[in-house]
């Protein structure tokens, strides 16, 4: 369904049709006649149209973004947030019916899910090592403003040290490129020659490894993130009508949590640079969930911005990195041609250059901090909401 279906505009709720909940109560009627459906509970059903409404505001808000803001360390901030809002209402309604989701064919449906969300702790780890690339990175840009923003006259020697770093930059993205597309363990050391890197791979490895606050948050050099997305939507599909009765209209918001979980990850992945990066996946809703519409549309918008001939090889598709390449090229050009003393046409766009690289600058240093903790509160969450749910299931970890 074409994006713009859904842009600018802001749909009721009513405009996506009736409930999952009456369309399948319908659907029961209609393949058993007169028999009562087994989930006629008020207090349930209450819940489970209320996690659904949930669900679809929090995708129709994200989906009114921009092409500006869409993948913008502020939308991802969101969508981490709808996350977290949304599994904790998940978390509540299992909680509450315990005694239900312990019995067939639920049990089953919850026990996958747990599966689900245990890869997606890999793709945390593997999000926050990607935040940490962005820093360097963020780093480096930082000194080219440094050895350019001056009120006196810039002379060769500050044009020479910002230029090293563009170098030094160039290099960093060009590696992470390289990464995802060959497996290749990442090196974050920036401005090695292929000789240097060759023969101190292994130390370098573990000393920008050191940089990290937590060990622990980092995968191993095998791991693919194509793969593991993969694995989270292997054989996900929508309960059928006998499994909602069966489950009291449980096995819904497990599958909708599902699909959640399925698209974040996605979409994290989508945005941040991380090894063996791949948006091939297939995520496949029906188009009565209410949410479908705008989760759907967000997906296929994602796609095409992953297909755009100056995104198509990217390390990543958040919207300051497309920044960060865009502000590195245009001050390499401007470097590569400047003659000294500087006129004062260079030195105006000189001044205009590196307004436009502090203000990247800013955004990086404003948001990735939060983000990181986000990534951070989204794997804890995930680890105390499987250790609840497996305890209510009378499960072993």
């Amino acid at each position: 369904m074409p994006a713009t279906d859904y842009q600018g505009s802001s749909p009721s709720l009513s405009h996506f049709g009736r409930s999952v909940l009456s369309l399948r109560r319908d659907q029961v009627h209609s393949m058993e006649g007169s028999a009562t459906p087994q989930y006629q509970n008020p207090s349930l059903e209450h819940e489970l149209e209320s996690f659904q409404r949930l669900v679809t505001e929090r995708f129709l808000e994200l989906s009114s973004a921009n092409h500006d803001d869409l993948l913008s360390l502020s939308w991802v901030a969101k969508l981490l947030d709808a996350f977290l809002i949304c599994q904790e209402e998940f978390r509540v309604i299992l909680h509450n019916h315990r005694a239900q989701m312990s019995r067939p064919p639920v049990d089953r449906m919850v026990s996958d899910f747990f599966e689900r969300s245990v890869k997606a702790l890999d793709v945390c780890n593997a999000i926050r090592d990607g935040i940490e690339q962005i820093r360097q990175w963020q780093k480096l840009l930082e000194i080219v403003r440094c050895a350019l923003d001056h009120q006196r006259s810039i002379g060769e020697g500050q044009f020479r040290r910002a230029k090293k770093s563009l170098i030094d930059l160039a290099i960093g993205m060009l590696d992470d490129k390289e990464s995802n597309s060959s497996l290749a363990h990442r090196n974050r050391s920036f401005g090695r020659n292929n000789a240097s890197r060759d023969n101190h791979h292994h130390t370098h490895h573990h000393r920008s490894l050191g940089h990290f606050r937590s060990l622990s948050w980092s995968v191993s050099r095998n791991w693919s993130a194509a793969r593991q997305l993969q694995a989270i939507g292997n054989n996900l599909s929508p309960p059928k009508a006998s499994e909602l009765m069966a489950s009291g209209g449980l096995a819904l918001p497990v599958f909708t949590m599902n699909s959640i979980l399925l698209f974040v990850m996605w979409a994290l992945v989508a945005a941040i640079p991380c090894q063996d990066r791949g948006l091939h996946v297939h995520i496949s809703v029906p188009r009565h969930f209410s949410w479908a519409a705008p989760l759907l549309s967000l997906h296929e918008r994602i796609m095409e911005e992953s297909k755009r001939r100056d995104r198509k090889n990217a390390c990543g598709l958040l919207r300051e990195i497309h920044q960060i390449e865009k502000c590195a090229r245009v001050m390499n050009e401007l470097a590569d041609s400047v003659h000294f003393p500087l006129t004062e046409e260079k030195e105006v766009e000189l001044k205009q250059r590196v307004q436009e690289l502090s203000q990247v600058c800013e955004a990086l240093k404003d948001g990735l901090d939060p983000l990181e903790r986000q990534v951070r509160e989204v794997f804890h969450r995930i680890v105390r909401s499987r250790t609840e749910g497996l305890d209510s299931l009378g499960r072993p970890e």
